[in-house]
């Protein structure tokens, strides 16, 4: 039995430091991946602060071919309008294009619980029978006519 002791401490001691190499291994690969995932983000940062800066420069600039026939505030109103409109345009480009349902009443007949809208997804359409060009019937059981 000393023997059978023996060998059960090894096997602790071997799974023990199979564990600890697989989580030194999973810690150095996600180490890895989150150093690129870093550079990848911090990168993304600074093109977007740089595309801030393009665009207030050209703000500016318009602001400014504006201010040359009309006054200074006349100039900004138009080009924060600009500005303004543009966002819109990005905002609506950026968001799903879903057809909306007509409005209905608070709670439908048809409404789940808590009004968090249907309570089981629509059936799908039923493709019409096809009549076959031999004149069978696709929809009569299969055998023997």
């Amino acid at each position: 039995m000393d023997r059978m002791d023996h060998l059960d401490h090894l096997d602790k001691h071997l799974v023990d430091e199979l564990a600890q190499v697989a989580r030194e291994t999973v810690r150095d690969e996600l180490r890895e991946q989150t150093r690129k995932q870093r550079r990848k983000a911090t990168l993304y940062a600074a093109s977007g602060a740089a595309a801030l800066y393009a665009g207030a420069a050209l703000a500016l600039a318009v602001g400014l071919v504006l201010a040359i026939g009309l006054p200074g505030w006349a100039a900004a109103l138009i080009t924060a309008a600009l500005l303004g409109v543009a966002a819109y345009l990005l905002r609506s480009a950026a968001r799903p294009h879903v057809s909306r349902a007509p409005e209905r009443g608070p709670a439908a007949a048809g409404d789940a619980p808590g009004g968090l809208g249907m309570p089981y997804p629509p059936k799908p359409p039923v493709a019409p029978a096809v009549p076959r060009q031999d004149g069978s019937d696709p929809d009569a059981p299969h055998g023997r006519r």
